[in-house]
């Protein structure tokens, strides 16, 4: 069975004001000594965190499992961790896709972070954006770009059911995923088209390297990839969710879009050859929508409602959630999240009831560790 691992990105906030702080090393340190970290002795005990870009964030990795129930055990722990960490350095961490209070985030320091404030100025400046990967096994580079090729117009959907990033700078920004707006300004970005061979994927990204635009493969920001660092497709689409239980979801649905785009690759059938500017506005439409608007069908590419869009993805990919055992899970995982809506109408609901963005950030907070 494919294994899958979810790398989630958090906010660290005030727990009054809901404002980002400016904390990812100190959380970062109180990781190391929470590990057994000395530094100065050259002993390096390894821990599931990392920074990112911006100082307001800090990323934690789970461990490959390939049951979801696990998987669960792992987002929940993790994210335990964090809140304990931030909690050392007076902050709180909260799965929240954009700041809903206004911020001037501060870019971290080294050579890479320098180049890319350098590189693209204001983008880069502006980036706080807090996203969820998933990560499902391949066995080679020439199962993994079949699966790239032919899970393209099913992604949109995902990007729909973890929208979770409705304010910007303090307002609401009309958008359900405000942070995939703001994370294709990047100019690697996006859905791309399809390569129908390794050779063509990897010469596609050393001609993108060779502009000079990007710094190395890892500013590959395909929507999904293969990983430069393990046998995966990295599935990069999703908003960082509210819930812990939404991440397992996506990884289900992501694990079975691989397993039923391998299948088709192994029969030989050829991936749906529709065009990179259709897939852009389907991922506009996505983001702009989360589950409260029309979507546009990863089949025909006409509009159509979120549940019939989502029906659609879970029908492409049924035979392979019940051969993963994960057909209930889903089913029920789906229900829920269309009844009671993604975190973006969490958020603005929460606004509603609570009166203020700095409440919102705090009962989402809450949420964050399952409180």
């Amino acid at each position: 069975m494919r294994s899958v691992g979810v790398e989630e990105e958090l906010l660290l906030v005030d727990a009054r004001s809901g404002e980002p702080l400016a904390l990812s090393g100190a959380v970062l340190a109180a990781a190391d000594r929470s590990a057994g970290r000395h530094p100065a002795s050259g002993e390096q005990q390894e821990h599931a965190f990392e920074e990112e870009l911006q100082q307001e964030q800090v990323e934690f990795a789970t461990k490959p499992v390939t049951e979801m129930g696990e998987l669960l055990e792992e987002v929940t722990r993790c994210r335990a961790e964090a809140a304990r960490h931030a909690a050392s350095a007076g902050a709180r961490v909260a799965a929240l896709a954009t700041s809903p209070v206004a911020v001037q985030p501060s870019i971290n320091a080294g050579k890479r972070y320098e180049w890319v404030a350098e590189q693209f100025g204001m983008t880069a400046q502006e980036q706080l954006t807090c996203g969820c990967h998933v990560h499902v096994s391949v066995e080679s580079d020439e199962e993994g770009v079949a699966v790239l090729d032919r899970i393209r117009p099913w992604l949109p959907v995902l990007t729909a059911m973890s929208a979770n990033s409705p304010f910007w700078q303090g307002e609401d920004s009309g958008y359900g995923s405000y942070r995939s707006r703001v994370w294709n300004r990047l100019p690697s970005a996006g859905p791309v088209d399809v390569f129908g061979s390794p050779d063509r994927y990897h010469e596609q990204v050393a001609a993108m390297i060779d502009t000079g635009v990007l710094r190395d493969n890892g500013m590959i920001y395909f929507d999904a990839r293969l990983s430069a660092a393990y046998p995966t497709v990295e599935v990069r689409v999703a908003d960082v969710c509210l819930d812990a239980t939404t991440p397992v979801l996506l990884a289900a649905l992501v694990r079975g879009l691989a397993e039923t785009a391998a299948r088709a690759w192994r029969d030989g059938e050829p991936p749906a050859r529709i065009g990179t500017s259709l897939l852009r506005l389907a991922s506009w439409r996505a983001g702009r929508s989360g589950l409260d608007g029309p979507l546009v069908h990863p089949a025909t590419m006409r509009e159509t409602s979120p549940a019939d869009a989502v029906g659609a993805l879970y029908e492409h990919v049924r035979e392979a959630l019940v051969d993963h055992g994960d057909d209930e899970r889903v089913r029920e995982g789906i229900a829920l999240l269309l009844e009671r809506g993604n975190g973006a109408r969490v958020q603005r609901e929460l606004l509603r009831t609570e009166g203020s963005l700095a409440a919102v950030v705090a009962r989402c907070a809450d949420v964050t560790t399952g409180g």
